[in-house]
């Protein structure tokens, strides 16, 4: 049966490659810079700023914290995500809707790298 041999040529899939690295490396280094924001805590740089702002920057601290770690740990799954999408290039599954088993548009991939599903397959979910 044709349908199961539906997938992207080996051209495509090295396109794609390279845009997950790209994705891959700057959010690696987002992740860094989000760790870093709430590994160093308190002092924000605010020092010189008016009270007003100081006493907001104090209370919003723990909110921010969180804020930080809900960040990195999306961010993490992203970096998981993007990281699978390479598994799938390699393996040339990659682009392949997991629900309908045809090809994921060109365009949702490029700016989806990670996606799985097609739109068709995302909207009835």
């Amino acid at each position: 049966m044709e349908a199961n041999t539906v997938r992207y040529s080996d051209k495509d899939l090295e396109e794609f490659k390279a845009i997950i690295l790209e994705k891959l490396q700057m959010a690696t280094e987002d992740l860094v810079l989000i760790k870093s924001a709430y590994k160093n805590g308190s002092d924000n740089g605010t020092d010189d700023t008016s009270p007003t702002f100081k006493a907001f920057e104090e209370g919003s601290e723990t909110m921010s914290k969180e804020a930080n770690v809900q960040l990195a740990i999306r961010q993490e799954k992203f970096i998981r995500d993007l990281k699978n999408a390479l598994i799938r290039i390699e393996n040339k599954t990659y682009g392949i809707c997991r629900v309908t088993g045809q090809l994921i548009n060109k365009e949702r991939l490029k700016l989806v790298p990670h996606a799985t599903l097609s739109m068709e397959a995302k909207n009835k979910q």
